[in-house]
């Protein structure tokens, strides 16, 4: 077998010191273009020309650019309480947080996943994985706001997720800490071997609501799973995963799994699977685990426990899965847009394979095996499915990503530059340094059927230098290149939220044509909405008051609100009267001990407070909203408990009692 280039760990990582003199491979272009300024400015009241998503990482969220701007959109919550407009904290939002660990308010968001038809990003929805607390995120494009979060059963480390089939039938998500069966994983750690495994979980979308569902599960041998990517056109039925830690190491990973000299990409046969499935081949299988889905026409999340999933075992199964040798601890396996090559290399390696799939399934055929891992699993020899070796890449390749002219796109960690090299004969064609140690990079459309092109953007995880210091944490960043021409030239730097783990970027056209401006009051169906301002109200039932309030240009109604006393439940639901763009309204109270709500125009939003003192109590409209903005505001009153204050309120000279 050719053996795989190798590097010594240590001397690798000590590689971003030697690499800052001029020791990197090769010639390193002209980097900054003298236009960058022209290229890069939007105009005011101009538009970008793409949406950028990128992961929050550690925040848990996902953040929209303007691209070619890098200016900040929005950010939308997802897996993380977010105080801005009260998501998981108000009571139609809490849901959304809830696991089968209870109510989560976190995670570690890595991987934005547009959905697609026919292999091309179509701009209905994006979806972002949760890799703490296994769960699958989905954000509609329509509204920017998380639709529906899945929690993926007998899972953890759910960072090989949640990459998308070409016509996002399922979406994957797989194991990074390979862990025993729920209910029976009271083992010992050191039986890691013997009781620990991996799980692959197909989610399946369906294709008008975008609504998943765990449809299945298969049982894979107890490695490490890093990052995926679909086939697609020949190879359309297959998902490649990267492995690391097949020497199935549970401590000193840095040394226990680095003992071979290849760790595999697995390939994985779903549209066999998905056959076994429907001939009642799978085994239900115990498991339990939340589905959230946030009502678009009552604004109210619900969360239903789900109690079991249908799982394939590799092992009863072998004809499922094929491994392919691949160097020391790769990050992940891509596609290219034919869908005829697979790019993967390790994180050390200074080499970088490309994989045939046609050879794949000849060496299949053949029965071209090495070996077998897991007792049955067929191990396909190195040679018979590697298609070139890109030479001298730079050092610690990563991610790779697509032009639309035959070019790919990968970034080197170690020697913290992007490379780029041609599909046609597998050699470097350019190479530009970024600032510094990339992870991922994304091109418009890269991992699609049809590139946009135009751009990379790179994901870097250190930034040292490049801005203004903030303390012993600096800031996030990503850099723009542009990849029109010959050369890569940097147009800009631009800082990002939390960790950019991934993003995806994608035509704005895709996405602004299907925007919602609003939502129509008269389709709001929430059973606490209060659709006119005659009908705002207070109603006390035992400890219980529920406040229904409008909210309007430039009053809350009602305005005065006796006889709250301290330990009532106290309810507000606000209701944003407005039937217009970009009209929010905010909503928050003294003391409450939560966030504020933050409503857009014709929704309904709930915020639960529970004084704990008498008092008077002032609450306000948060969101600048009109001239007039600092008079919306009101008075609650709060009596002590067992107080005779009746209960009261109205706005001017109205005012209304309840006995």
């Amino acid at each position: 077998m050719k053996l795989l280039s190798k590097m010594s760990p240590m001397l690798l990582l000590a590689a971003p010191l030697l690499f800052t003199a001029s020791c990197k491979p090769g010639k390193v272009s002209e980097t900054t273009d003298a236009d960058a300024a022209q290229k890069v400015y939007v105009a005011p009241g101009k538009h970008d020309e793409l949406y950028l998503f990128a992961s929050g990482g550690f925040s848990g969220q996902l953040a929209a650019y303007g691209i070619p701007s890098g200016r900040l959109l929005k950010v939308i919550p997802v897996f993380s309480q977010n105080p801005e407009n009260g998501w998981g904290y108000n009571e139609n939002t809490k849901a959304m947080l809830n696991t089968s660990n209870g109510f989560i308010p976190w995670d570690d968001a890595h991987h934005p996943e547009l959905s697609k038809t026919n292999g091309e990003d179509d701009g209905r929805w994006i979806f972002i994985n949760g890799n703490n607390t296994p769960r699958i995120a989905r954000i509609d494009l329509a509204t920017f706001k998380t639709a529906e979060i899945i929690e993926l059963p007998n899972s953890a480390g759910n960072h090989a997720s949640p990459f998308c089939t070409e016509n996002t039938e399922y979406l994957v998500g797989n194991t990074r800490f390979s862990v025993p069966e729920e209910g029976k994983d009271d083992v010992p750690i050191d039986t890691y071997k013997e009781t620990f495994q991996g799980n692959v979980s197909f989610v399946k979308v369906d294709p008008k609501s975008g609504r998943m569902s765990v449809a299945f599960q298969i049982r894979v041998p107890g490695f490490n799973y890093d990052l995926a990517h679909a086939g697609k056109g020949p190879s359309h039925d297959w998902m490649f995963f990267t492995t690391y830690n097949t020497e199935q190491a549970h401590t000193l990973l840095e040394v226990n799994a680095s003992q071979k000299d290849k760790d595999f990409i697995m390939a994985l046969n779903w549209k066999k699977a998905e056959e076994l499935i429907a001939q009642g081949k799978g085994k239900k299988t115990p498991a339990k685990y939340a589905h959230n889905i946030l009502d678009e026409n009552t604004h109210t999340a619900t969360s239903t426990m789900e109690n079991s999933v249908m799982v394939l075992d590799v092992k009863d199964f072998p004809e499922l899965v094929y491994y392919m040798p691949c160097p020391k601890s790769p990050h992940g396996v891509d596609i290219t847009p034919d869908g005829e090559f697979m790019v993967a290399s390790g994180k050390l390696a200074a080499t970088l394979p490309v994989f045939s799939f046609k050879k794949m399934l000849e060496a299949i055929k053949n029965k071209s095996y090495e070996g077998k891992v897991a007792g049955n699993l067929p191990v396909l020899k190195y040679e018979s499915v590697l298609q070139a070796e890109v030479q001298k890449p730079g050092l610690g390749p990563l991610h790779t990503e697509f032009d639309d002219k035959g070019f790919a796109y990968t970034t080197m960690f170690v020697s913290s530059e992007v490379v780029k090299w041609s599909l046609k004969d597998y050699k470097v064609v350019d190479r530009i340094p970024v600032y510094y140690s990339p992870g991922h990079l994304s091109i418009p459309g890269g991992d699609s059927k049809k590139p946009y092109g135009k751009y990379v953007i790179a994901l870097n995880k250190i930034t040292k230098d490049r801005y203004l210091p903030t303390g012993p944490e600096l800031t996030q960043s990503a850099q723009l290149i542009d990849i029109t021409g010959d050369k890569m030239k940097v147009l800009l730097d631009f800082p990002t939220i939390g960790e950019p783990h991934y993003a995806q970027s994608i035509p704005a056209e895709k996405i602004v044509k299907n925007q919602k401006r609003f939502y129509k009051i008269e389709e709001n169906k929430n059973p606490f909405v209060t659709s006119s301002e005659k009908d705002a109200r207070v109603v006390r039932k035992g400890n219980r008051v529920d406040i229904y309030m409008t909210a309007i240009r430039s009053h809350l109604a009602p305005d005065n609100i006796e006889g709250v006393q301290v330990g009532d439940e106290v309810y507000f639901h606000v209701t944003n009267l407005e039937q217009d763009w970009d009209v929010p309204h905010g909503f928050a109270i003294k003391g409450a001990n939560t966030a504020e709500l933050l409503i857009m125009p014709g929704e309904t939003n709930t915020l639960k407070w529970t004084p704990s003192k008498p008092g008077m109590f002032p609450y306000y409209c948060t969101d600048f909203c009109s001239a007039l903005h600092q008079e919306m505001q009101g008075y609650l009153r709060v009596s002590p408990k067992g107080s005779s204050t009746p209960l009261k309120y109205g706005i001017g000279t109205k005012v209304e009692h309840q006995q």
